[in-house]
């Protein structure tokens, strides 16, 4: 895997350390986030975030010297804008080893290192500190709590949260426990702790924390151990000492990226990426869109498909995927959940994106029994979508392409609204959504060959939607319309929607050089590709501001890193190689969430990454392309 480690020079630096995020995953959907320098600039910020509640914050380490001072190793930004204390000021350094990651303080001739790790499968974090030099030093650490979704904050207003000795540390609320050395009973707010991250989002950035009690012990000499465990599920079935649920979350990292088979080590490092959005539910396995703030959305899901399971040799867990999303079929439409906690359809792309996603498993595996089992309900997919379903989504019986569009709905992935209006509603017959119709179509009619069945209504609807897309989206410009037959009739504007048309399987269109290099020039940057080209009416270069700005901005300009996976697609079938693109991510890899690929960022250089730090489909794209 690539190599993340910075020294004192970023670490020491709060604007640098604090703008790189590392995170840890439990496998089941929650984690453990913070940043380089230790400071937490996000609400979402801390030790132990189980699902989506937010738990133990912070484990502030305070060391006793032999002369008898005591230093505080932690950082924190109060609502002054105050820093204190600067413990980031003492780190020597920091890396990640085999995804977790680690700190190294220097106080003179004594070094302290931490390491943190997730238990996989189980909301349980584990911290060990370790004495590399010099001492004999004491160790005290300061547990700070809360108990809140992590989309919002908790402050002294309200009650503090209930805390319960019990051996070996304390229970919170009820909901988690703290176990570690000697534990003493704390009580006290701590006033007025700041998030500049949601500060520059326009968001609430101020929070209460409750000081629950310390840890203690001695570190004798170097090589001497301090470990501070918790966990929230089980309370009385404690998860294995913390040193062997780091030793296990290491060994597991290097078999997850050894059944992935990487051919370099940044196919190692994004194979290690994709492996913090697989998720094991109830229900089975599952895919988190985003980290911190998203959950399961089928779009994205689907999307992600091949590069988060077939690109890293998951098969079996995605067929298992596959088929439990099937099952969510209604009307011919996949349900979208997201993150509302009730079941919607409210999307014109994610069902086309499963069909592309069950033919890529197909294809790739050879599993023809998945195709036979999947194969009816496909079919009720393609009879649905030709008569008509939810939002206006049907095929015009006229040029056979699909249009959609419903008042206040946006249905594509350029779905953001502000004040509940559609920024870019592309009502009527978008690009995207027509090549993954005429590919969607082709997948069924190939799944039945497979199957030894017929296709039914897919047999007519291909070829007529492949001749209506052939005659309908090139336009004057020399590329493609983003979308015809809409409100204002066809839509010439340079976004990268098109690159579906050249890139997919059974794309209906084969690349043109010139095209390809057009849109490159006009959209291409080291992060992807624009949303929209700059020289555009309604263009927005910046990614920033409150929450309508920054859902302005989401698809009139911002950089989109997925799509790189289209753009290199749609060279490849030229023949062309893209590795110049790619390697454009490698220093990505270091610069905003670690190891890992952002969700977005600024259209305007230097492109600053923005949205989530740990984004699905972008590691999924950025993956499956460079194992073309």
């Amino acid at each position: 895997m690539r190599r993340l480690a910075f020294g004192s020079q970023v670490c020491g630096n709060i604007t640098e350390g604090a703008a790189r995020e590392w995170l840890v995953p439990d496998g089941c959907g929650g984690y453990a986030m913070g940043t380089v320098s230790g400071l937490r600039t996000r609400r979402y910020h801390g030790l132990l975030v189980a699902g989506r509640k937010l738990g133990l914050t912070a484990l502030d380490p305070i060391v006793t010297l032999p002369s008898g001072a005591t230093v505080r190793l932690a950082t924190h930004e109060w609502s002054d804008g105050t820093i204190a204390p600067r413990g980031h000021e003492l780190l020597a350094g920091f890396e990640l080893v085999d995804g977790l990651p680690r700190w190294r303080w220097r106080i003179g001739d004594v070094v302290i290192e931490r390491e943190l790790a997730m238990m996989h499968g189980r909301p349980a974090v584990a911290v060990v500190h370790r004495l590399l030099t010099g001492g004999p030093v004491g160790l005290s650490l300061e547990a700070l709590v809360t108990w809140r979704d992590a989309h919002k904050e908790r402050t002294a207003d309200g009650p503090p949260p209930a805390v319960e000795p019990v051996e070996g540390g304390c229970v919170v609320e009820g909901a988690f426990r703290l176990r570690g050395p000697e534990f003493q009973a704390g009580g006290a707010w701590w006033l007025g702790v700041r998030h500049r991250a949601e500060a520059a989002r326009g968001l609430q950035p101020i929070e209460d924390l409750w000081y629950a009690g310390s840890f203690h012990a001695e570190l004798r000499q170097p090589g001497s151990t301090a470990s501070v465990s918790a966990w929230a599920s089980g309370l009385d079935d404690p998860p294995p000492p913390a040193p062997e649920v780091v030793l296990a979350a290491r060994q597991r990292s290097k078999a997850v990226v050894a059944a992935a088979a990487p051919a370099d080590n940044a196919q190692a490092t994004l194979a290690l990426a994709a492996d913090a959005f697989v998720v094991r539910t109830a229900a089975g396995p599952d895919v988190v869109a985003g980290y911190p703030w998203f959950g399961a959305w089928s779009r994205d899901t689907m999307l992600s498909y091949e590069g988060l399971f077939l690109s890293t040799n998951r098969s079996s867990e995605g067929r298992e995927l596959l088929r439990s999303y099937a099952a969510t079929l209604s009307e011919g439409m996949l349900a979208n959940t997201a993150d509302t906690g009730r079941v919607e359809y409210n999307t014109a792309d994610a069902t086309l994106w499963f069909l592309h996603a069950v033919g890529r498993h197909v294809a790739v595996t050879g599993d023809f029994d998945l195709a036979a089992e999947l194969l009816p309900a496909l079919l009720d997919v393609v009879d649905h979508h030709l008569k008509g379903t939810r939002y206006g989504i049907g095929v015009d019986p006229l040029d056979g392409l699909l249009r959609q569009g419903a008042e206040g709905k946006a249905l594509t992935w350029m779905d953001a609204r502000v004040d509940g209006v559609p920024v870019t509603p592309r009502h009527g017959k978008p690009v995207e959504i027509n090549a993954l119709w005429v590919n969607g179509l082709a997948t069924v009619i190939k799944l039945a060959w497979q199957a030894r069945t017929g296709a039914g209504s897919a047999v007519r609807a291909h070829p007529e939607a492949l001749a209506g897309f052939a005659r309908r989206f090139p336009a004057p410009t020399g590329w493609l319309y983003d979308v015809v037959d809409g409100p204002d009739g066809d839509d010439p504007a340079m976004r990268p929607n098109q690159l579906l048309a050249w890139s997919l399987p059974y794309a209906p269109l084969r690349p043109e050089p010139a095209t390809l290099q057009a849109i490159g020039a006009a959209l291409m940057t080291p992060l992807g590709l624009r949303s929209l080209a700059p020289d555009e009416p309604g263009y927005l270069g910046r990614h920033r501001g409150d929450s309508a700005a920054r859902d302005t901005a989401y698809h009139t300009g911002t950089v989109w890193p997925w799509l790189t996976g289209p753009f290199v697609q749609a060279w490849h079938r030229l023949g062309v190689s893209a590795d110049q693109i790619l390697s454009d991510t490698d220093d990505h890899l270091g610069e905003y969430g670690l190891g890992s690929v952002s969700e977005t960022a600024d259209g305007n250089a230097p492109h600053v990454a923005t949205g989530c730090p740990f984004q699905a489909w972008s590691v999924a794209e950025t993956l499956r392309a460079r194992r073309l």
